[in-house]
């Protein structure tokens, strides 16, 4: 089987949809910050839930 050049793979999208109008309004490198800072997720065990009352957020 014969693979496509970059050129014939670039043009896969659908005529009714205009790049120049779909990412004009986007920002690279918009949530980089808060990707590299990782996430805080604790899971907890049962019982050391039973033992904090919940609040609202």
């Amino acid at each position: 089987m014969k693979r496509k050049s970059k050129g014939e793979t670039a043009d896969e999208l659908r005529p009714e949809y205009d790049l120049a109008t779909l990412l004009k309004d986007g920002v690279r490198g918009k949530y980089a910050k808060r990707y590299e800072q990782g996430t805080n997720l604790l899971l907890q065990s049962p019982d050391a839930v039973k033992s904090f009352p919940k609040r609202p957020i």
